[in-house]
């Protein structure tokens, strides 16, 4: 059996896709009728969003799409563009989400934040330079806030250049699912949150706060050898991001654009822990 492409869409995941695609905006006073021999058909849904998956896991170009495995490149990238506008990508991610809820239960308890800098050499919004490289490069953050697994469910983009305290508030507001108010919620984070405002702000948003200074953890461990560090799950949750190589490095100009395909991959991610996509 031949092995299945990173890319290539299942027939359980394309079930779960499938009715969330936006369907063509037609004006419902009006009757359609295809004449004989009159253009193209339609791109199948499915051809299209294995090609935006084939872009997002290659990191290719859109105009580099292999035209004998899904036709026209500049239509795939009209699709994906209208779908985007349609929150087609984000309605993937929450789908996914509720799918992993009834799947293994969203692990509430211990959630982490953390941003994680990105290079960003053609675009131009939210970017800025960035401070880890002495400011010579041009640089994206993506802000995430995961549960205790390090599944994304939260995710903001700004320029290198702003600090993870100052997002803080804004990525625990754009939680895209419910959150439950009957659970105690820890929130793990490293000292670049350390300071009376993130911590008032984390308090305020009814989280236990557990914002660890450098040495802290390892001197934690000495007097506590049973202690077990949480913040970990989310660096590992930027780390799977950085598989899906057309978010590797930003070359998407627009903010809109990237967001669309990191919402796509915090969705794969979703759906892989909810068993819905292996490997």
């Amino acid at each position: 059996m031949p092995k299945i492409q990173s890319w290539e869409v299942s027939n359980s995941f394309w079930e779960k896709v499938e009715p969330l695609i936006p369907k063509p905006e037609r004006d419902p006073k009006k009757e359609y009728k295809r004449n004989a021999g009159g253009g193209r058909k339609p791109m199948p849904p499915r051809q299209i969003f294995e090609g935006i998956m084939y872009v997002l896991r290659t990191g290719c170009q859109w105009k580099a799409l292999p035209k004998e495995r899904f036709g026209s490149p500049s239509a795939i990238h009209t699709h994906f563009m209208r779908w985007m506008r349609a929150g087609f990508f984000v309605a993937l991610w929450r789908s996914g989400l509720a799918e992993y809820d009834e799947m293994e239960g969203i692990a509430w308890k211990w959630q982490s934040i953390d941003g994680a800098m990105v290079k960003a050499p053609l675009a131009q919004e939210a970017v800025g330079r960035n401070p880890t490289d002495r400011g010579k490069k041009r640089g994206t953050k993506r802000h995430l806030l995961v549960d205790g697994r390090g599944v994304p469910l939260s995710l903001v983009v700004t320029g290198a250049n702003r600090h993870d305290a100052s997002q803080l508030a804004l990525v625990l507001e754009e939680i895209i699912i419910e959150r439950p108010q009957d659970i105690e919620q820890h929130l793990c984070a490293d000292r670049g949150y350390d300071g009376q405002p993130a911590l008032e702000v984390i308090v305020s948003k009814c989280y236990i706060p557990h914002v660890k200074r450098r040495g802290e953890k390892i001197q934690e461990k000495k007097k506590n050898p049973g202690w077990k560090a949480r913040r970990w799950v989310v660096e590992v949750s930027h780390s799977w991001f950085n598989r899906f190589r057309k978010i590797l490095v930003r070359y998407e100009k627009l903010t809109d654009t990237y967001l669309a395909l990191l919402h796509m991959a915090a969705a794969i991610i979703a759906y892989r822990k909810a068993g819905i996509i292996y490997g």
